[in-house]
């Protein structure tokens, strides 16, 4: 069985990833980097095809006869046409919750710094400006805590549910926007107005859609608290980047954490990359602890290995 990994690069970090878990199906072939226009020349026979971002069209599939299976090393599928897939019925799979605790690490890492000030006062250490002080500490930023305050969540799936474990830790308040029902998680659906209104801090954490591509936008920062921070770690294009831009500059939002842009690697015209107040960016990294990166690969193993048994995990389409 021929298997090709069209983006390998995108998970080992110094060789620090065990792939003997696909390595050991059969013909393996990693490939450190392809695209979109060039990777039939290496997809001739091929049964399995394993991708993380690279694009998988609808003119690919109807070109692949062999193919019988696209597993896709994320939980994110949007890079695949999934009409095309079920028309050339061709199963597609992903991997669910693998980054869950690794993105909620992330997304409170982000929370803590701007709550904290930490990008700051670390400039302002490495400045020397703590050396000229005229007392014990150099106090320039306003910080708080985050007992008490109101984290509005707005979406509300595996990684949802372990920020709001970690929110509660911290004797927070949690507010939850879904379009599922969250009352068996102990909790109830507000509103995206209320949760807008209401949080102190909101994290997203919901698929990128048509539905919810902008859903951020000059609106919605309108009816945030002037003291509130937003963090995004799920997918660039929910937050509307110019509109965001405007609402820190202008002091309509206190600050921003994003690990994802809208288009990545991001154009050097991005909104977000220039003189932008109280912003953090982390370049799309939240997912990628070690430990959630080896798990990518044990499940994908596991996927492909239900193919060969006849009942496959982890479907999508």
């Amino acid at each position: 069985m021929k298997i090709v990994f069209l983006d390998s690069h995108t998970l080992s970090l110094n060789g620090d990833i065990d792939f003997s878990p696909i390595e050991s199906l059969g013909d393996y072939n990693s490939l450190a980097l392809t695209n979109e226009d060039n990777i039939l020349d290496y997809l001739a026979d091929t049964r399995v095809i394993i991708t993380n971002k690279i694009i998988i069209s609808r003119d690919h599939l109807k070109k692949l006869n062999n193919l019988k299976l696209i597993t896709v090393i994320a939980t994110g599928y949007d890079n695949i046409d999934i009409q095309a897939s079920k028309d050339y019925k061709i199963p597609i799979t992903n991997v669910p919750q693998y980054a869950r605790y690794s993105v909620s690490q992330h997304t409170f890492a982000l929370i803590l710094n701007l709550a904290s000030k930490l990008y700051l006062y670390n400039s302002d250490v490495a400045n020397g400006q703590w050396e000229e002080s005229d007392s014990f500490t150099l106090l320039k930023h306003p910080t708080f805590e985050l007992a008490g305050k109101v984290i509005g969540l707005i979406g509300f799936g595996a990684i949802g549910r372990e920020v709001s474990k970690i929110a509660e830790g911290f004797n927070m308040k949690v507010m939850v926007y879904d379009i599922a029902d969250v009352s068996r998680y102990g909790h109830r659906n507000s509103t995206l107005d209320e949760v807008l209104e209401k949080s102190d801090i909101i994290s997203i954490h919901l698929p990128l859609t048509d539905k919810t591509k902008d859903l951020i936008d000059k609106s919605a920062f309108n009816k945030m608290k002037e003291t509130a921070l937003i963090v995004n770690t799920s997918r660039g294009g929910i937050v509307n980047e110019v509109d965001c831009v405007d609402a820190l500059n202008s002091g309509k939002i206190a600050g921003a954490g994003f690990d994802v842009l809208s288009s990545e690697p991001p154009t050097k015209n991005n909104p977000l990359l220039g003189e932008v107040k109280n912003l953090i960016l982390t370049p799309h990294v939240a997912w990628s602890s070690k430990e959630a990166r080896q798990r990518l690969i044990d499940i994908t193993g596991k996927n492909i290995e239900s193919m060969n048994k006849g009942n496959i995990i982890n479907r999508v389409n």
